[in-house]
């Protein structure tokens, strides 16, 4: 018996666009830095940027690392702090790496909206199904992402990689899910938009897959098979009814 959804977030509910070697992102960073008496050019931004994200995955012990955003926007602005820096009110130097990786997500977001029917799709799976999310990414980045198009409330729990320092295809994001939703790999269908990451990860488990194909994600076979395979999110209840009956 499915009870319940697990839900892939951008490219599966959100269509989501971002870039972040666009140098407006860096421009805007390195001006936003100087109001807190930090002078970095907007080159010098992009480079820490880049180079403490790859530091921080080199540095990790998992297989699949995920990197922490606040976490280099703190070590950047403890690096390069100056007296004026100190000066500034003590919650405002607290809050300031999290405003930073706010604005960096905010200058390099170019889309963010539903796919076609999700809404409509959710509302009428979410009296019968528990719906969770469970995302690669920074929390600080998807929770509100999800709140600006109005998807927050039919997830529980929402989980995202960051917070846990890995990333799909890890099995243990799968298992961490299950283990909030009171359910087990049998109860449960994953919904996701990436061969690799969504379908083998969760096939790892032994949990049912729909994979959808969107605009974007690894569409080629990664050494698993989903369940089944959607075109348009609206088709993602007869997905459901099929590996219902199945089961």
């Amino acid at each position: 018996m499915i009870r319940g959804l697990i839900f892939d977030i951008n490219g599966t509910v959100t269509d989501i666009l971002t870039d972040e070697g666009c140098n407006e992102i860096y421009r805007i960073l390195s001006n936003f830095l100087d109001y807190q008496g930090i002078s970095l050019s907007p080159d010098s931004v992009r480079q820490l940027y880049f180079d403490l994200n790859k530091r921080q995955r080199r540095e990790s012990k998992e297989e699949f690392p995920e990197f922490d955003v606040v976490e280099i926007f703190r070590e950047i602005v403890e690096t390069y702090a100056t007296g004026f820096t100190h000066s500034l009110p003590k919650a405002r130097r607290k809050v300031l790496p999290e405003m930073l990786a706010e604005v960096f997500r905010a200058a390099s977001r170019f889309k963010l909206q539903l796919y076609p029917g999700v809404r409509e799709v959710l509302d009428g799976l979410r009296g019968r199904y528990q719906l969770a999310a469970l995302s690669d990414g920074q929390a600080l980045w998807a929770v509100p992402e999800l709140q600006s198009v109005g998807l927050l409330d039919y997830f529980k729990p929402v989980i995202v990689s960051s917070d846990l320092g890995y990333r799909k295809p890890d099995v243990r994001m799968f298992e961490s899910m299950l283990v909030e939703m009171n359910l087990t790999p049998a109860e449960v269908i994953f919904v996701g938009n990436d061969m690799y990451r969504d379908v083998f990860g969760a096939n790892r488990l032994g949990i049912k897959t729909v994979f959808f194909k969107s605009n974007q994600g690894e569409q080629r076979k990664s050494g698993a098979e989903p369940d089944y395979i959607i075109y348009d999110f609206r088709q993602l209840p007869e997905a459901v009814r099929f590996l219902e009956a199945r089961a």
